[in-house]
């Protein structure tokens, strides 16, 4: 039997948010320049032969630390607040919730991000998810940064569509993760699994999940809707639509038209797995 539960995973960075989100307030406090910062990030990552986000990271705890600050856990936090969302994001996640009760199915929001767990935690919509999957750093007692805790790349975010697809979200459980488990023993399909992302960097996890039956959706803004349109013609999603949550809009009524396909795709998929077991 399937379970009634359908996952919507999310990028968040010009998915959720309309940039990357240390550019509200994290660079500003310090003295930043977006551009330079991410330059540097780029040239350490180059030079070292490094990891892209332990650059970014690595970074970070530098520029803070040579501005005789801490990197604490809830100076990161507080930066969440100020994040600009993109419209309709705010009561999204109630009203898709409430459509999904409707047809009779739990819907489940996942966070899967290159960018900081603790300031997505931190953000007017850090409470609307099953889990956050992000980078995040380990801290000590007194809550100062001392080294990464996670790094989520790009192509390792595609771990988590398995962790989700089996139910096991604990990332320090390796075994359970790579453990044999039956399609109809695992907690959610992954016909019933969505991604929504922003664009090459979300492509891993879009074309795994279209390839296992889900479906995959880029949003766009005039920034980067050339890039979408290539994703769509490439075959690597599904489906396109403007960057608008609102109730109504194009993303909102595809949202819709892909959950009622899964709810009844999930009941035919009952009917006959009881029909054969009688």
């Amino acid at each position: 039997m399937r379970n009634n539960i359908i996952a919507i995973m999310y990028d968040f960075d010009k998915t959720l948010c309309t940039r990357d989100m240390q550019e509200y307030t994290f660079f500003p406090n310090l003295g930043l320049d977006a551009e330079a910062f991410w330059d540097s990030a780029n040239k350490l990552r180059e030079n070292n032969k490094m990891d892209h986000v332990l650059s970014y990271m690595y970074l970070m705890f530098r520029k803070t630390v040579d501005n005789n600050r801490s990197l604490k856990r809830d100076f990161l936090n507080d930066m969440g607040k100020d994040i600009e969302l993109f419209p309709g994001v705010i009561d999204w996640f109630d009203r898709i919730n409430e459509y999904g009760k409707s047809l009779g199915f739990e819907i489940e929001h996942y966070i899967i991000s290159s960018g900081l767990k603790e300031i997505i935690e931190g953000s007017k919509i850090g409470n609307k998810f099953k889990s956050i999957f992000a980078s995040e750093f380990f801290y000590n007692e007194d809550g100062n940064a001392m080294w990464p805790k996670l790094a989520v790349n790009y192509t390792n975010k595609t771990q988590f569509l398995m962790r989700i697809n089996k139910g096991i979200l604990d990332i320090s459980d390796d075994n359970g993760l790579n453990d044999m488990m039956l399609e109809n023993d695992r907690r959610i399909s992954t016909s019933n699994m969505i991604y929504l992302g922003d664009g090459y960097t979300d492509v891993p996890c879009m074309k795994l999940t279209k390839e296992n039956g889900g479906v995959s959706i880029a949003v766009y803004t005039d920034k980067n809707i050339k890039t979408v349109k290539k994703l769509l013609h490439d075959g690597r999603i599904n489906y396109m639509a403007q960057a608008d949550y609102n109730d109504g809009t194009e993303l909102d009524k595809i949202i819709k038209k892909t959950i009622k396909a899964m709810a009844i795709n999930t009941e035919l998929k009952n009917i006959s797995y009881k029909q054969a077991n009688d």
